[in-house]
């Protein structure tokens, strides 16, 4: 966390915007950069760190209020507020991708390996020989700022080797797979398992010893025929999976009778 010294080097008095603008510039890309995950600041403590007035600071929160960035209520310190949580429908074929551009949070992926190798165990779930060559993709999936998932997933190479030149910063797997391979994926098998991160994990999904994570794995298929085995670690606090019931139906587990895709 920068120091006072520092903070007040950041407001240009020479500068054309003005003071409370480059505040909440300021303040937001702090925010951006989870320097606030503690607590967040009061007034007066803003006011003394960046050398402005309590003028200054309360126009700059008013715009963080206004868009939706803090909550203030009677009573209470100012906080953020909370991210938005990313619902999966049951019996959707799911597009993390979709769900994230669909909260209105910028998406983004940190691909952290591309390439092609084999994996006798996972070749097994495909129905491939044990040597089969198999494109490989892990990404850490982004949520704005913050860590959302670790994404691990592997498709057979003779259909999946176009994937290889993609660019999966922001794109969906699924996108890509139908229009460089021409393979719509049709259905498939999910399973959800509340799980402890191993300590990497963690580290990567900046996630702290009170926070679980969910383990997805899903075998996606093309009619009969299994095309995507997929391992997915997703922090619990950002997810949620929901169903529709009723008495007379019990559980609903399709979106309107029909698959959800791209994803």
């Amino acid at each position: 966390m920068a120091d006072e010294g520092e903070l007040a080097s950041r407001i240009d008095r020479r500068s054309a915007l003005p003071l409370w603008a480059q505040l909440h510039a300021d303040l937001l890309a702090r925010i951006h950069s989870g320097e606030f995950a503690a607590g967040f600041p009061g007034e007066h403590a803003l006011t003394s760190s960046y050398g402005v007035s309590r003028h200054t600071v309360r126009e700059a929160l008013r715009h963080l209020r206004h868009a939706g960035v803090l909550i203030a209520e009677r009573g209470r310190a100012t906080r953020l507020a909370d991210a938005p949580v990313i619902e999966q429908p049951l019996g959707a074929l799911y597009s993390l991708f979709a769900a994230v551009e669909a909260t209105g949070m910028p998406q983004r992926s940190v691909v952290r390996v591309l390439d092609v190798r084999a994996d006798p165990t996972v070749a097994h779930t495909l129905a491939l020989a044990a040597d089969a060559p198999l494109v490989y993709l892990e990404r850490l999936r982004m949520a704005g700022e913050q860590p959302l998932a670790l994404d691990f997933a592997w498709l057979p190479a003779e259909v999946a080797a176009p994937l290889l030149e993609a660019d999966f910063t922001h794109t969906a797997l699924y996108i890509e797979l139908e229009n460089r391979c021409g393979v719509r994926l049709t259905g498939g098998r999910e399973d959800i398992t509340a799980v402890v991160p191993e300590p990497d994990e963690a580290a990567l999904l900046a996630l702290d010893e009170r926070c679980a994570a969910l383990a997805i794995r899903r075998l996606s298929c093309v009619d009969n025929r299994p095309m995507e085995m997929r391992h997915t670690l997703i922090r619990a606090d950002r997810f949620t999976v929901s169903a529709r019931f009723s008495p007379s139906q019990g559980y609903a587990f399709t979106t309107e009778g029909s698959l959800v895709t791209p994803g």
